[in-house]
């Protein structure tokens, strides 16, 4: 990745602007937890380890911002920073995580002095953003393997540096594959509504010097059957115990696609991304997001005043049509109900 997505900055939380993106490249300096929260809800920052991390920063922000005297003060605003962003997003269950990780680190700070206490929470938030720095290359590393030298490859909406700290689950491992010097191509789906495929994943495969190409997303199944695509490779925002895999709106649609034309369907996610308390993907809650997105996007009307419109922003792809999981301790190959037991352990 040529840029960073999110640092730690004098006490700032930096991003990336990503609705700017391609047409500029715009850093946000974030000073309070409900900036932080707006910019996870509109976009600004997006993608599931990225809004892990960036969930884990805004509680070290609520932590700085508290300039009293009184620890059970500075704890109380730290947990209703924590619930607060618990609630901007549903789906990616990275943000859960990480916030649940930060409210163990606070659990044991009760009765701690001040400083001390914001220390450790900053401490623990950049290890959470190194964590996934480490975590994707490993992914990448596991996931090049399965590679021809080569390789036509399908992806959908971004799972790349963008979405992460910055380097990417599914082009993880496509840029582990790069290094490796094997010849990638890859096909970007311009995934509908807010095209983080066109706007996102071709700008940052170009910049990184990948052979890139957008397509609408309807023309995913014309490649496949002229046998132009070796395999799909795609993210994901949370994971049941069983395989069933949530992630942008129509990535069922291409696995589905990739079954009937016997291309390979590969799933990287850290371990992280499992959600082992949900059995199955029927009780993954589905964020629905503005019909505005769909008839007006980005300032445009395409369709008519005052029509319905149905906008989720991820559906669930059942894991018999998930070909393997790329994580950072492997790949893992049906039957999931054994492959994916081990990472409930770590």
């Amino acid at each position: 990745m040529p840029v960073k997505t999110i640092e730690w900055v004098k006490g700032k939380v930096r991003i990336i602007d990503q609705t700017r993106l391609p047409q500029k490249c715009v850093y946000l300096d974030i000073e309070d937890v409900p900036s932080l929260g707006e910019a996870i809800q509109t976009l600004r920052i997006r993608g599931a380890p990225a809004i892990g991390i960036a969930g884990a920063m805004g509680a070290v922000l609520a932590a700085y911002g508290y300039l009293g005297e009184d620890p059970n003060i500075l704890v109380h605003c730290v947990r209703e920073a924590i619930s607060y962003l618990k609630t901007t997003r549903p789906t990616a269950v990275n943000l859960f995580w990480a916030l649940d990780m930060m409210t163990m680190v606070l659990d044991a700070m009760e009765g701690k002095p001040i400083p001390l206490i914001k220390d450790t929470l900053l401490r623990e938030a950049m290890g959470i953003w190194e964590e996934d720095r480490e975590t994707c290359r490993q992914l990448g590393k596991h996931g090049a393997k399965l590679l021809p030298d080569d390789v036509t490859i399908l992806t959908h909406c971004n799972a790349g540096g963008l979405a992460t700290a910055d380097y990417g689950t599914a082009l993880g491992v496509i840029y582990a594959a790069a290094e490796m010097g094997k010849k990638i191509k890859v096909y970007v789906d311009e995934t509908r509504p807010l095209l983080q495929g066109s706007r996102l994943t071709a700008w940052e495969l170009k910049e990184s010097g990948i052979d890139v190409t957008v397509i609408c997303d309807s023309v995913a199944g014309s490649l496949m059957n002229r046998g132009i695509i070796d395999c799909v490779i795609v993210g994901a925002d949370r994971i049941a115990a069983n395989g069933d895999t949530a992630n942008k709106i129509g990535t069922y649609t291409l696995s589905v696609l990739a079954l009937k034309h016997d291309v390979p369907f590969y799933v990287a996610a850290p371990v992280s991304t499992f959600d082992f308390s949900m059995a199955s993907g029927d009780k993954i809650p589905i964020e629905e997001r503005s019909g505005s997105e769909v008839i007006e996007g980005f300032g445009v009307k395409t369709g008519p005043e005052g029509v319905d419109v149905y906008n989720p922003a991820f559906d669930v792809t059942p894991h018999d049509l998930i070909s393997a999981f790329i994580t950072e301790k492997g790949v893992h190959r049906p039957p999931y109900g054994e492959s994916l037991k081990p990472l409930d352990r770590e």
